[in-house]
């Protein structure tokens, strides 16, 4: 036999023994026509697409976009820089709904206050480790503050009632109880209200207590999930997205309507920078505290920036932050007390965000939600080292969360914290964690809502902070080549395809 003859055979071999090592969750599979097949539980509940996230749910290339005016380091950087931003501000658009890039030129700028972007279409953009913005002096901020203002406004003659007694996760279609005034396009909130039986269901009303614990009351849990309507079939409308817990009139009082936001932004960059806080010592409180802030917001990004020494983090998506991008982007070496409310390199309050191919070093919650968080999000492809505390959503419910591809050398949790914090209880359902590696993980199921998965990945399992709570859905602890081995770019790949 020939030479190039041995050499195929080996080849064919390898992918042989390649093929027989894969293997596939039994929730999620791929058919005969490598299309993704969902299993059901006996609820209905399905992992959902999580793909729908980022800048124009991924569906758009981040682009590059024209310099207007340059930046050199000066007396008064900080003023000189937004003295440019308010420039470009004031630009007309471009037939894409983009001004122009302001252009940091190598070298190092001391700012002793706030940058703020507040008009859409503005990219601030540097030269990578060679474009340094140094938070100057004593005081706690977000060194960049991108946002509008305002809140969504319902629109009158649009609040709807859904009908439905109960829908799984999962679900890109509601019924309700007309659709007048509403139609195919229309962004809505999807509302839902929980009641005084979901808390007690959840037994969030008797949270043993310490100092400061503080029991859930239903008034406080109003989860709107913002959607779009792409189509309207008599008494049923089919969203862009798919439902994250599920629906559940005997827990929920459940309405859609219209919105608009006049004050919310779009099309803001921060790219290529180096954010750099100074600080007095390893555990200083007062210099500076977060990078980069974004909220009333939406698709925008972050990418390639690196923050180093900052007291909370690189990136905090606040709340109304929306289909935002943050990738290749670096959080170095936080400056603080190893304790509460600190040291959140990338933070995630919005919805249909994605963070992605990110680093984290010496941080506490690496990539983290809060509270009464509406997804899909998206955490794909992120590394955490010298972790001191656990990745994953941190306290009071986040709905649909997809952790895709973690390494941590700590801790991944998605469970009951109880009286932590100030009572922080059980932190989400439907989320979603794919080939992690971690050094532990926990993994709970609420009472009601739905469920979490835990698929793949190497990890020591443990119980959790309490005792007596549901282990999620688990499979494949220890075995490689899982198929597809990342959740979230298979489905991206699918649906674009399609």
């Amino acid at each position: 036999m020939k030479n190039g003859s041995l050499a195929f055979v080996s080849i064919l071999i390898c992918h042989v023994l390649m093929a027989q090592d894969q293997w596939s969750s039994s929730l999620v599979k791929t058919d005969g026509k490598n299309k993704l097949v969902y299993k059901a539980d006996g609820r209905g509940n399905t992992i959902p697409d999580f793909s729908r996230v980022g800048y124009y749910h991924g569906e758009k290339t981040i682009p590059h976009i024209e310099t207007v005016i340059k930046v050199s380091p000066g007396v008064d950087d900080q003023a000189n820089i937004q003295q440019a931003i308010n420039l470009v501000s004031t630009k007309t658009m471009n037939s894409a709904g983009f001004r122009g890039a302001v252009e940091l030129l190598p070298g190092t700028y001391r700012i002793p206050g706030i940058l703020k972007i507040d008009s859409s279409g503005v990219v601030l953009r540097g030269s990578g480790s060679s474009t340094v913005l140094i938070a100057r002096g004593t005081v706690q901020r977000s060194l960049v503050l991108v946002g509008g203002k305002g809140n969504p406004i319902e629109i009158k003659g649009t609040r709807k009632k859904v009908t439905n007694v109960f829908m799984p996760t999962g679900s890109f279609t509601i019924e309700l109880n007309d659709t007048k005034n509403l139609s195919v396009g229309d962004e809505v909130i999807l509302q839902m209200q929980a009641n005084d039986q979901w808390i007690r269901a959840l037994h969030m009303d008797r949270i043993v207590e310490r100092p400061g614990t503080q029991q859930w009351k239903a008034a406080g849990y109003r989860f709107q999930f913002q959607r779009k309507i792409m189509a309207i079939n008599g008494l049923t409308i089919t969203m862009d997205n798919p439902l994250m817990m599920e629906l559940d009139q005997q827990y929920m009082e459940s309405h859609v309507y219209a919105f608009q936001y006049p004050g919310r932004i779009k099309h803001v960059g921060i790219e290529k920078i180096t954010f750099v806080s100074e600080f007095e010592s390893d555990t200083a409180e007062n210099h500076g505290w977060i990078a980069i802030q974004m909220d009333k917001v939406e698709n925008s990004w972050v990418r390639e920036v690196e923050s180093q020494f900052f007291g909370v983090g690189c990136v905090a998506l606040k709340t109304q932050a929306k289909n935002i991008t943050v990738t290749n982007s670096r959080c170095l070496d936080a400056k603080s007390i190893i304790t509460g409310g600190r040291r959140y390199s990338f933070s995630n309050d919005g919805q249909q965000n994605l963070v992605m191919h990110c680093y984290s070093r010496d941080a506490r919650h690496d990539y983290a939600t809060g509270s009464k968080v509406c997804g899909p999000n998206v955490f794909w492809d992120c590394t955490a080292e010298n972790s001191h505390s656990d990745i994953g959503p941190h306290h009071r419910w986040a709905a649909g969360t997809l952790y895709d591809n973690i390494r941590t050398d700590g801790q991944l949790n998605v469970q009951d914290r109880g009286h932590l914090g100030s009572g922080h209880g059980w932190t989400g359902v439907t989320q979603v964690i794919w080939n992690p590696v971690a050094k532990t993980i926990v993994c709970q199921d609420p009472w009601v809502s739905g469920k979490n998965y835990l698929i793949g990945g190497s990890y020591t399992p443990l119980d959790g902070f309490l005792k007596g709570r549901v282990k999620s859905f688990n499979e494949g602890n220890g075995k490689t080549a899982l198929n597809p081995s990342s959740l979230y770019d298979t489905q991206l790949r699918q649906r674009l395809k399609n």
